[in-house]
């Protein structure tokens, strides 16, 4: 696990975060976050959204998909139950809190999850989408919004530069495609179906996988 980040350091970093995310973030993750849930939704059935934070996105899922929310930080999680609350949102199954890189679920629990700005924040990210695969169904997908690091040339530089500060705010700058690639041919069972910028600028991108059969 990396040492500049690690499980609890994210949770109080997200539980600061908490009371402004939705005016921070709200606007600038909307578009990934409608595509993401676009996305999930053409499988449609049973979606687990992790790091579903406030539960911002909550609402916009159609009904009659069922949804299960986790997240780290439990105050975030607050504001999702509230929403949840507010909205009447009959279909959101569970709410609760739980570490992505430790899923407590049955293998094959879901026809697909969704995972909106989340990799690049947990401290093992191919731990993590290992145990994303292991609970979707044969056939399912796996949705995934996120910042992609350049990985090389000035622009990976200065995100290896600002990685001291960007894990303490509960993230990491320095993310590039090739860790996507080593962590897909390791782990063996998935098929990359997309991955394509999102909006704004095309600073951050769609990835999608389709767990194999068998």
């Amino acid at each position: 696990m990396s040492s500049a980040m690690r499980t609890e350091g994210v949770a109080t970093a997200y539980d600061r975060w908490a009371p402004i995310y939705d005016l921070v973030f709200g606007n600038v993750f909307k578009s990934g976050r409608q595509q993401s849930i676009e996305a999930a939704e053409a499988v449609g059935g049973r979606i687990l959204e992790v790091g579903v934070g406030t539960g911002i996105s909550l609402p916009q899922y159609r009904r009659e998909n069922r949804i299960v929310g986790i997240d780290i930080s439990d105050a975030m999680l607050d504001k999702a139950r509230e929403r949840v609350r507010r909205f009447d949102l009959r279909n959101v199954e569970d709410i609760r809190v739980m570490d992505a890189e430790r899923l407590d679920f049955d293998d094959n629990s879901f026809d697909v999850l969704v995972a909106q700005y989340v990799v690049t924040a947990v401290p093992d990210p191919e731990r993590a989408l290992d145990e994303f695969v292991r609970v979707v169904r044969p056939g399912g997908e796996i949705v995934i919004a996120t910042r992609i690091g350049a990985g090389a040339g000035m622009r990976g530089t200065v995100e290896k530069a600002l990685m001291p500060i960007t894990s303490k705010l509960g993230w990491r700058t320095e993310f590039p495609w090739s860790r996507y690639e080593a962590w897909a041919a390791s782990n063996g069972r998935v098929r990359l179906v997309e991955n394509r910028p999102l909006p704004p600028l095309g600073h951050f991108s769609m990835v999608r996988y389709a767990k194999l059969p068998g």
